[in-house]
């Protein structure tokens, strides 16, 4: 845009700025790993949460790690709309391997619960239009102890493109210092490229790092397409507040390294479950698009509500996730538990996230002011507002000196998305 010599108006001061805001966001932070991967936040289904490291497929069939789970799940991400809006990473997590490599030195999968191997489970899955996920270990054991990478990262490599794998989840258990750790991340990520099979890599690095000194996320950002920081989530609130706690704590070392090609994982999203309210079920769907996280739901689609089902495939709050932009959101402000997060999304639009921690009594009315949202331009001159959970819900016009007044149940989030009105420019 040129802009002439005479001196600006206000309404294109507002233009300016919120133009320069908006450069100024689109400014890449440190180059994430160049496999052209993980442009927008990686979606799909992860086994871990719900079905953990159940092997005994006598007693428990229907809930066993064998292939016959991820085939019913791959025939449901097909069929019920899953793959549409989304959600394409089929993903196995640990105890899917034999106790020990095979002759050769390659891992292979347990014969009794994989008779048909990964091979053949991969041509399943991407016959569903799908892509399918598989769990490996930097160290010399996964953490359910079997077999590890550490000395086979060019094999594993090999052997998971050879089967047509799309995503590799590599933890960070049974490591004796951090310099194996982080070498191990490092040699895996290279000897993936090597394979020239477009695998996306979800680290754990970070992870088993804080503990005992700050990550470097420039350096992260490099190797791996998403990295866990936290601790593995429970079907409970406790545990999701403390992902979120963790993360607005960190927000300032951890927010700028997210991007296009690498993005902070918070881990699985646990609605459908058991241990979430309707409303802090809303609060984890409505946080996860804010903090532009990958979305992996840990369920059981095969007995899933309607009502979370349709959380779940929500296409506005999917849209702000998957936003182009690829910037994370951060907490704006806390008083008196009630949190305020913000989110820049293309466009110059803003999503708002209201999430009321109290938990006691009912409904808290909160008044937000527009002209402190967004740095001051997200609603700039003016903006039109819809409530996109836990109703959507045109709220209307607004000017930028107005004040939208939300009402929130106990644990829950009202999230909002802010448009610029186009009538004003």
């Amino acid at each position: 845009m040129r802009l002439t010599g005479r001196r600006l108006q206000p309404p294109d001061c507002v233009l300016a700025l919120s133009l320069m805001v908006l450069i100024l966001w689109e400014i890449p932070g440190a180059w994430a790993l160049d496999n052209g991967l993980a442009m927008t936040p990686t979606m799909g289904w992860l086994h871990w949460e719900r079905f953990m490291c159940n092997t005994d497929c006598t007693e428990e069939p229907d809930s066993c790690i064998s292939e016959n789970l991820f085939m019913q799940m791959a025939d449901l991400m097909d069929s019920d709309g899953w793959k549409e809006v989304g959600y394409e990473y089929l993903c196995i997590d640990d105890c899917w391997m034999a106790p020990q490599r095979d002759s050769k030195g390659r891992l292979q999968a347990d014969p009794k619960r994989f008779p048909s191997g990964i091979r053949h489970l991969s041509n399943y899955v991407h016959s569903k239009g799908l892509k399918l996920g598989i769990y490996a270990d930097v160290g010399k054991k996964t953490c359910a102890g079997y077999p590890g990478s550490l000395g086979h990262y060019d094999i594993d490599a090999e052997t998971f493109a050879d089967w047509g794998v799309d995503l590799l989840k590599f933890d960070g258990c049974h490591c004796d210092t951090l310099e194996q750790l982080a070498d191990g991340y490092k040699h895996m990520s290279l000897s993936l490229n090597k394979t020239g099979r477009s695998i996306v890599y979800s680290c754990e690095w970070p992870l088993y790092m804080w503990p005992f000194k700050k990550p470097n996320y420039t350096e992260i950002r490099q190797y791996c397409n998403h990295w866990r920081n936290f601790g593995d989530i429970y079907d409970s609130w406790q545990s999701v507040k403390s992902i979120l706690d963790w993360t607005s704590s960190n927000q300032r070392t951890v927010v700028s390294a997210a991007g296009p090609g690498g993005w902070n994982d918070p881990d699985m999203l646990v609605i459908g479950n058991f241990g979430l309210s309707w409303d802090q079920q809303i609060t984890q769907m409505a946080l996860w698009a804010i903090m532009a996280a990958p979305l992996f739901m840990s369920n059981d689609l095969r007995h899933i509500s309607l009502q979370a089902k349709t959380l779940l495939q929500n296409k506005d709050v999917i849209a702000i996730n998957q936003d182009p932009l690829g910037k994370q959101g951060y907490l704006l402000r806390k008083e008196d538990n009630i949190e305020v997060w913000e989110r820049p999304l293309s466009e110059l639009a803003w999503a708002v996230a209201v999430v009321n921690l109290q938990e006691i009594g009912g409904p808290r009315s909160y008044t937000i002011s527009l002209a402190s949202l967004g740095q001051g331009v997200a609603c700039n001159p003016a903006c039109h507002i819809t409530e996109l959970l836990p109703v959507k819900t045109k709220l209307g016009f607004y000017e930028w000196t107005s004040f939208v007044k939300t009402r929130i149940n106990p644990t829950g989030t009202v999230l909002l998305q802010l448009k610029i009105s186009q009538t004003t420019f």
